[in-house]
């Protein structure tokens, strides 16, 4: 018996039918029932579908159809490999040359280049050609997630000839929202809008109607700085150019979407000292590889805490009582290095953060780090004196966290930014790392108090 499908979430195709007419062998019907449903819940039956279901479908649908599923699906970086090894090689290919160009490359990066190469020479010499391009492109570059699969008209046509053009053009375009207008040279010179197009005169002149102030990106630019760029424009699609004005391609909405998932989950997983994040059906030896490198790391910046309180034995012999308070201090700073982290980190991601106001921030966070200590140290001040009726124990804690928070919080914030001016990511700055490096810190600022003023304890 075909292998049944995983428990997942559930779509608007009728699961049990689907299965039942692909394991009769009934093609008309299961294409009927199966494709009737949007391309969103196609894919995702066919991801908890299992390898034999799998060929079935293969047989069941043209590679061009299995191309749609592939472009909305969510399928993981890593299991690429894995349902296209399920395919006949030449079926493969011609679903790659059936899917957008861009989307085809974000596939065929995650395969060995020999597979590429095989899956290039499958495809006829025009699909092979535009992937080829795109390919050559570096990752995270704006070149990297374009697609040249638009429409352009020349900026002297007339609205009516431009309108063939688009009718021509649109079945294989990604989009047709906006209209980018190039000069004989092929230099993005304008764009004009579906809605400007249906509405203007037929006989007049495109460059007439276009608006000339054009956003666009650079060919290697940042896909960080692309996504940000569309959000504050509130575009659908952004055209891309190289330094002499030529349109390459563009940048359609969807893409910019998965670009500020894949961002956001990677500034999560380095805040939370992971390589990257981890997937909810990876192994457990898959994801120990990916923690270890960070774990490692903060054992070796631990043993440093050790040695560090181990310098200060003599101290802890005379007053054990100090040692009671570390965890506190310690947490407390590590706490507030981690608030200022996370402000700064988002600063940077979102562009927030200028050149002009990184100091404006430094100083802010600073104020806030000695208000909030201050705050916190005559709290504990007072608890302490209740509690055990030390007042100068009370005060040396106390002194102790308004330090401690006051540096933890301006390293929270001062260590991204330099991280970001060196063009290394801030996120690497993660919380585990920041919270470490502010326990040595703050353990350093108390017990060395504590040993100045041992003749007062």
């Amino acid at each position: 018996m075909p292998e049944a499908l995983n428990e997942q979430e559930e779509t608007y195709i009728d699961e049990d039918l689907v299965t039942r007419l692909l394991e009769e062998g009934d093609p008309e019907a299961f294409r009927e029932e199966f494709l009737a449903g949007h391309p969103y819940d196609q894919a995702k039956y066919y991801e908890k579908a299992g390898p034999e279901l799998r060929r079935k479908m293969y047989e069941f649908l043209s590679p061009k159809e299995l191309a749609e599923i592939f472009e909305v699906s969510e399928i993981a970086d890593d299991e690429f490999d894995a349902y296209l090894s399920e395919m006949d090689t030449r079926y493969a290919a011609d679903m790659f040359a059936g899917m957008y160009a861009d989307n085809a490359v974000d596939v065929l990066n995650e395969l060995d280049k020999s597979k590429v190469l095989t899956y290039l020479t499958l495809m006829d010499d025009e699909d092979a050609g535009e992937i080829k391009d795109l390919l050559h492109y570096e990752e995270y570059t704006a070149g990297a997630i374009m697609t040249t699969e638009y429409v352009t008209i020349p900026e002297n046509s007339t609205v009516r000839s431009a309108m063939t053009i688009l009718r021509n053009a649109a079945p294989d375009a990604e989009t047709i929202y906006y209209i980018f207008v190039t000069d004989d040279e092929n230099r993005l010179s304008g764009v004009v809008s579906l809605r400007d197009m249906i509405i203007a005169d037929e006989n007049a002149i495109v460059s007439d109607i276009m608006n000339e102030r054009v956003v666009s990106v650079l060919v290697s630019d940042d896909q960080e700085e692309v996504a940000r760029t569309m959000k504050d424009y509130d575009f659908l699609a952004m055209p891309v150019v190289d330094f002499q004005q030529h349109l390459l391609g563009i940048i359609t909405v969807d893409d910019i979407i998965d670009v500020l998932e894949e961002e956001a989950s990677d500034d999560y997983s380095k805040l939370a000292g992971v390589s990257d994040m981890d997937t909810i059906d990876r192994n457990p030896i898959a994801a120990a590889k990916k923690r270890l490198p960070w774990l490692i790391l903060l054992t070796f910046l631990g043993m440093v805490t050790a040695n560090l309180m181990g310098r200060f034995e003599q101290t802890l012999d005379q007053v054990a009582l100090l040692a009671v308070f570390i965890p506190l201090i310690a947490g407390m700073a590590g706490n507030s290095g981690t608030q200022a982290l996370a402000v700064a980190v988002r600063g940077i991601a979102t562009g927030d953060i200028e050149e002009e106001s990184r100091v404006k921030l430094l100083v802010r966070e600073a104020g806030t780090g000695l208000i909030t200590g201050t705050v916190c140290g005559i709290f504990v001040i007072g608890l302490i004196y209740f509690w055990k009726h030390e007042l100068v124990l009370g005060l040396l804690v106390g002194v102790a966290i308004v330090c401690s928070i006051f540096v933890a919080t301006l390293a929270g914030s001062f260590i991204p930014l330099l991280m970001h001016r060196m063009k290394i990511d801030p996120a690497v700055a993660s919380g585990p790392f920041i919270t470490t490096l502010n326990d040595i810190i703050s353990i350093l600022i108390y017990l060395g108090l504590a040993t100045v003023f041992l003749s007062q304890l």
